[in-house]
């Protein structure tokens, strides 16, 4: 009876999430645009993004299957099907978020033309929160009804387990793929037409431009999405197998992850209504509401927590939590839109070089805050509150508002994409400051859900670490151990390896783009004039295929090294995965924060100098800046988001081979 109360809050509050998400992607879609051009130039872009997930969740259904396979002979038929169910999940959550993404930048065009600033950013604003609701609500609804169906089944850890290996898996994949996609578009594009043929950005003679938008909405929207789900699904994970450990037969404990997650859908949306309230000034209304909604979410942790007589102790680790999410994400502001930025726009007056050089020294430097959050976080709970299921707890805390900074986050590609629709159908440049505004704010959040992505991923790994130490009976790992040493070395290269593999996929990719875009400036007459039209689809497919080809052997690898380990060494093969587990975790961190942070601020120095400062658009400090947004690509948008989702991959798929 107790079960079913639980199942009851958390189903009704996943169900209203559902239906508020319903509710928005009705009215985001249905918007009438009664412009040909710019109707033709949206449909272009949905219609490319709608068939690269259409081929890319082709090939992932494959993997779906032959793990589904391994799982079933393994660990049964219900671990098969709750892998399945997770790897759907993060899919559909994908899907839906990114198709409003695709009608959401149409509407946010119009609304810059015809009612302003203000109206547009709130459309945006709308478009994005599909995305973040879908996740939360999906991600709760899932979980709860596994805890309902097999809360008290001696085999619990093994069937959320492998639901968070699904949605890990399969995000992996989408995350890769999506980020080859839009980066391999993305530099063809600028590489081309704005170093070698002197265009501006988003202009439609050039022929990459509509894949560069639909690479916006299969990256940086239905990419981040599957990366955001299965970071929040691996938290619940982490704590409910640690729960399960020391608190088993207490159902107010194992339903604490989940019930905390409630209380955060709910924070949410009341965090979405006050954009619609407040009256300040739109460059701080992201800040406002997600500052709100953890707010609304730390007083109905108290009010939750109290009503079933939960140990206090554990409210401490969840306001750190919070407090983690707020230290990240200033830091992560700070280094990419602050004084440093205008630092790198100055420095690239004497060239590439030097842009290059201060871009790398402000991602270094930029690790060493985040880092000391979460560690020092980690010691406080540890010792303070809550031992290693608080410290799981400031996981799901940093968390459960994913649905507001979801919101926030997608909100970026969906400005992006609003510029270059404005561009390509010729609305004038008061249409287009309007546009670019709502972009830089763009930038910025996209920046700030990168190192809120990786904060998540440092506590998610953490407790999901400590849960497989638990499985695997492993008590101290011993840096002396042969084993423990050997497996932390490989564990430390992983990282890199993966960095360089995404790295020269998007160079591949990005080459070809390069090819094809000067064949069909030189081939097509009257092309550079703007007499003829462009073959966008060429351009969309060439960055297609580029993208199912690249995405296999990372995940590949990723997917085996493990498995490597774990049964190359024998006896000793959990304490040589133990220290494989150390060594990936730490180096992933510390290397993803780096690309995140140097990439963006990469891209915002460009966006400085182009705003008319230090020559403006076409100077020698422009094009210098253009090299280093460049390099910035697939740092920001391909290897250093790839790394989040290893870093929990790892974690979950060696805590299903403790369980073997």
């Amino acid at each position: 009876m107790e079960q079913l109360s639980y199942l009851l809050l958390f189903s009704s509050t996943g169900l209203l999430g559902l239906l508020l998400t319903a509710l928005i992607y009705s009215r985001v879609s249905r918007r009438k645009n009664t412009d040909a051009k710019s109707a033709h130039i949206a449909l272009l872009i949905r219609n490319g993004a709608m068939t690269f997930l259409r081929k890319e969740y082709s090939v992932l259904a494959v993997v779906l299957l032959v793990v589904s396979g391994i799982l079933f002979f393994t660990f049964g038929s219900i671990c098969a099907v709750a892998y399945a169910v997770g790897a759907v999940s993060s899919m559909l959550a994908g899907f839906v978020g990114m198709k409003a993404a695709t009608y959401a930048n149409e509407s946010t065009t119009i609304d810059a033309r015809d009612k302003g600033e203000r109206s547009a950013f709130l459309t945006a604003l709308l478009g994005g929160s599909v995305m973040g609701f879908v996740v939360a609500s999906l991600g709760l609804l899932c979980m709860g009804a596994l805890f309902y169906l097999y809360g008290q089944d001696l085999s619990f850890a093994n069937i959320i387990t492998c639901f968070g290996f699904g949605a890990s898996s399969l995000a992996f994949f989408a995350r890769v793929g999506g980020g080859i996609y839009t980066k391999s578009a993305d530099v063809g594009a600028d590489l081309v037409g704005k170093v070698e043929m002197g265009i501006p950005e988003d202009d439609p003679r050039n022929p990459a431009v509509i894949a560069d938008n639909v690479g916006d909405c299969v990256g940086d929207t239905a990419g981040m999405g599957a990366d955001i789900y299965e970071s929040y699904v691996g938290s619940m994970v982490g704590a409910m197998v640690l729960a399960v450990a020391q608190f088993a037969g207490d159902i107010r404990y194992m339903a604490l992850p989940i019930g905390l997650c409630a209380v955060g859908l709910l924070a949410s949306i009341l965090g979405l209504c006050s954009a619609f309230i407040l009256k300040s000034k739109i460059s701080s209304l992201l800040h406002h509401t997600t500052t709100i909604a953890i707010g609304f979410f730390i007083v109905g942790a108290y009010v939750y927590m109290s009503a079933l007589n939960i140990d206090m102790v554990y409210l401490g680790s969840i306001i750190l939590g919070a407090a983690s999410g707020l230290i990240i994400g200033a830091a992560t502001d700070y280094y990419t839109s602050k004084a440093p930025i205008k630092r790198l726009a100055e420095a690239s007056n004497s060239g590439a070089g030097t842009n290059l050089i201060y871009g790398l020294a402000i991602g270094f430097e930029s690790v060493v805050i985040p880092v000391s959050a979460i560690a020092l976080i980690v010691f406080v709970a540890y010792n303070n509150f809550g031992g290693v299921f608080g410290v799981s707890l400031a996981a799901i805390s940093l968390l459960s508002t994913v649905a507001i900074t979801m919101t926030v986050d997608a909100y970026g590609p969906i400005a992006d994409n609003a510029g270059g629709i404005s561009e390509m159908s010729g609305f004038g440049p008061e249409v287009r400051k309007i546009t670019d505004k709502l972009d830089s704010l763009g930038n910025m959040t996209a920046a700030l859900g990168k190192g809120f992505a990786i904060g998540s991923a440092a506590f998610a790994a953490l407790s999901l670490f400590v849960a497989y130490s638990q499985e695997a009976h492993i008590t101290t790992l011993d840096l002396l151990h042969p084993a423990v040493i050997t497996g932390l070395f490989l564990g430390s290269i992983l990282p890199f390896l993966i960095s360089a593999l995404t790295m020269k996929s998007v160079g591949n990719a990005a080459w070809k783009m390069v090819m094809e875009v000067r064949r069909q400036f030189k081939e097509i007459p009257g092309l550079m004039e703007g007499k003829a039209e462009a073959d966008y689809n060429r351009c969309i497919d060439i960055s297609t295929r580029a993208a199912l080809i690249e995405m296999i052997l990372p995940g590949v690898l990723l997917l085996a090294a493990p498995v490597v380990i774990r049964f190359g060494f024998g006896v000793q093969g959990k304490m040589a995965l133990g220290g494989f587990l150390a060594g990936s975790t730490l180096c992933g961190i510390v290397l993803a924060l780096t690309m995140a942070n140097a990439g963006g601020a990469w891209d915002n120095a460009k966006k400085y100098i182009e705003a008319g400062n230090f020559g403006g658009k076409g100077s020698p400090a422009h094009k210098a800046a253009v090299v280093g947004d460049t390099v910035g690509d697939p740092f920001k948008d391909t290897s250093g988001p790839s790394l989040n989702i290893l870093i929990k991959l790892m974690s979950i798929l060696s805590l299903l081979l403790a369980m073997i």
